[in-house]
């Protein structure tokens, strides 16, 4: 993932809280912005895709 294309959540605000990278493709790999040294969780795309379908009906 290191030539990934990483961007951030758009519920990071400016001031560094709250920031998620993501990085999406067959594998969606999710980090947090400011310990990227820390690594990176992969997650499947189909259930990335059912982790925003859920988040976005019920947030």
């Amino acid at each position: 993932m290191s030539d990934a294309m990483w961007h951030t959540s758009s519920y990071s605000n400016q001031q560094g809280g709250h920031c998620v990278e993501v990085a999406e493709g067959a594998v969606t790999a999710v980090r947090d912005t400011q310990n990227r040294h820390l690594g990176h969780l992969d997650v499947p795309a189909a259930e990335w895709t059912a982790l925003l379908r859920t988040a976005t009906a019920h947030g």
